[in-house]
């Protein structure tokens, strides 16, 4: 029922001023009061129906912890800021641990945690179930018990349906109720990407704390969890990810790591961590820099979900596994064998994944053992703290996992007009090479000072086949991609790729008013800077 009053009240207001007084970049009246006669700033909303199931995945940019800022940009912008000078806190953010931990008295020590994210999966209930599920595992890496949650929740209030937030806090709730957590208010905002999560507090005995920074020389690193829900949220992003292994996946990051952090506390952890948008490679450099240790993982043991494989012989593989590398890529080692594609395992995203738990060697099978029995079935060893050391991080393969072999796609079909393109002399620049020998997908990763690479080589060949491929016809012919490459040589203000692509335009018959035209549309975009910059090369021969 519309408040005629109250639209007429506000409406006076917002034409007085000029401005919609809840968007001032709009005009009053806005395009939705003369399209649908509602008035937003009366708080008036469409009644949203959605035709089928809604897919939440499909509705934001980066799905689950994927989403986060990655940690060489926190890193940047946590320099100089003011330091907390108070004894009582005993892990704090400088640490880079999980969760901040808090000394009220001598038998109280509280451990605290916030984390947001995106939708790691399409059903509103089972995201509510996961965010809940990742802000408390902070608290249990540390060996803390959650006590209380505040839930934290961003929602496009005006384009989905009121159901699908309600669904995100009833998941949210009954998986705190299922932790024992109770869930005590929060604050919700108006957001144009959903978002979830909690605000955790939780208690823990100082002497039963666990940190990241306590690796000893012989432990054994044990993981709780599978890894991949990165590579398969990306996956369902793109309609490349089998049902099943989604379905997995959503078992996994909704299971709570509870059983997980109680035996590491009975089994006296030396140190731990939760596995979650960083990577694996991420957490695990954190926890070696701050032991002060060097660590080695083996790659074939590393517990995978299903699908997973399949998906990097694929070369699926979400952007924030590159922000991951950047960020931690400095710490690895890769030895002969393991591959670019094998890594991006390492530093794929996990969205609530499992704890990472260093033990002496002499109890890493019992805990095993109780991990099995107990329900954490999925629980291995992945590798040893070698010893003393810089923070490195040395992965190698035994071979026995290799990657699928990739599915070969099908050529797209040839043109009926035959290109011809222009010979070039061996020292010439060539923007877009062609003929050049396929990259094997299992090229080796070579270890380099500067971090993880493949060979120079190998890196080049394969950007240079790529973008072979992307000029190639296909869906558009060759005539229409060179007009395309003019235009955006003049946008990118490439000079060597302009002359490149005129002189290939021009033995493929182009006239000079053909080549002026598709500059224009880079002019176009671009303004006057980029006429300066076209017309003294639009004769190049």
């Amino acid at each position: 029922m519309i408040d005629l009053e109250k639209r007429k009240r506000v409406m006076a207001r917002s034409m007085r001023l000029g401005h919609c007084i809840c968007d001032p970049k709009k005009p009053c009246p806005c395009d939705v009061f003369r399209q649908h006669d509602l008035c937003p700033c009366a708080g008036e909303k469409p009644e949203i129906v959605a035709n089928g199931p809604v897919r939440l995945t499909q509705m934001v940019h980066r799905p689950g912890c994927a989403s986060k800022i990655d940690a060489a940009v926190l890193r940047k912008l946590l320099v100089g800021l003011p330091e907390i000078n108070d004894p009582r806190v005993l892990i704090g953010m400088p640490a880079g641990d999980d969760a901040g931990v808090y000394q009220l008295d001598d038998n109280v020590t509280l451990v605290q945690t916030v984390d947001v994210f995106s939708p790691s999966v399409d059903d509103p209930y089972m995201f509510g179930q996961v965010a809940a599920a990742n802000s408390v595992s902070d608290v249990y890496a540390m060996g803390g018990r959650p006590l209380t949650a505040l839930s934290i929740v961003g929602f496009p209030i005006y384009t989905a349906p009121d159901e699908v937030l309600q669904e995100i806090l009833r998941g949210g709730i009954d998986k705190m109720n299922e932790a024992g957590v109770a869930v005590i208010g929060g604050h919700s905002i108006n957001d144009n990407e959903i978002k979830a999560g909690f605000a955790v507090t939780g208690v823990i005995h100082r002497d039963q704390m666990v940190s990241n920074a306590g690796l000893q020389p012989g432990d054994r690193l044990i993981l709780t969890k599978p890894l991949g829900t990165g590579v398969l949220a990306f996956a369902a992003q793109i309609d490349r990810a089998p049902e099943e292994a989604l379905l997995a996946a959503a078992e996994s990051m909704t299971r709570l790591n509870r059983t997980a952090a109680e035996l590491m506390v009975e089994f006296k952890a030396h140190a731990c961590t939760d596995v979650t948008g960083f990577g694996l490679m991420g957490h695990l450099a954190s926890m070696a820099a701050a032991s002060k240790a060097d660590v080695e993982i083996v790659w074939d043991d590393l517990p995978v979900l299903p699908g997973v494989l399949e998906c990097l012989a694929e070369g699926i593989a979400a952007g924030a596994v590159e922000r991951n590398r950047e960020a931690s890529g400095h710490a690895l080692r890769a030895e002969e064998g393991v591959s670019m594609a094998m890594l991006d395992l390492c530093f794929d995203p996990q969205t609530s994944g499992g704890l990472l738990i260093a033990v002496p060697e002499a109890v890493a099978d019992k805990l095993l053992d109780r991990l099995h029995e107990q329900g954490v079935t999925e629980a291995v060893a992945i590798g040893t703290v070698r010893g003393p050391g810089e923070g490195q991080i040395f992965i190698r393969t035994t071979g026995a996992r290799p990657l699928p072999e990739r599915k070969r796609q099908s050529p797209p079909p040839a043109t009926p007009t035959p290109v011809t393109a222009a010979p070039a002399a061996d020292d010439e620049f060539r923007c877009c090479p062609e003929g050049l020998p396929e990259v094997a997908d299992s090229a080796p990763a070579e270890s380099l000072p500067a971090g993880l690479n493949v060979r120079v080589s190998e890196a080049e060949a394969r950007f240079q086949a790529f973008m072979q491929a992307a000029n190639a016809p296909g869906a558009l012919d060759a005539r229409t991609k060179q007009a395309m490459a003019i235009a955006l040589s003049v946008v990118t203000k490439c000079e060597p790729c302009l002359k490149s692509h005129i002189k290939k335009a021009r033995a493929m018959g182009f006239s000079q008013e053909e080549i002026d035209e598709a500059a224009w549309m880079g002019i176009s975009f671009g303004g006057a800077p980029l006429m300066m910059f076209y017309k003294p090369l639009r004769r190049t021969e």
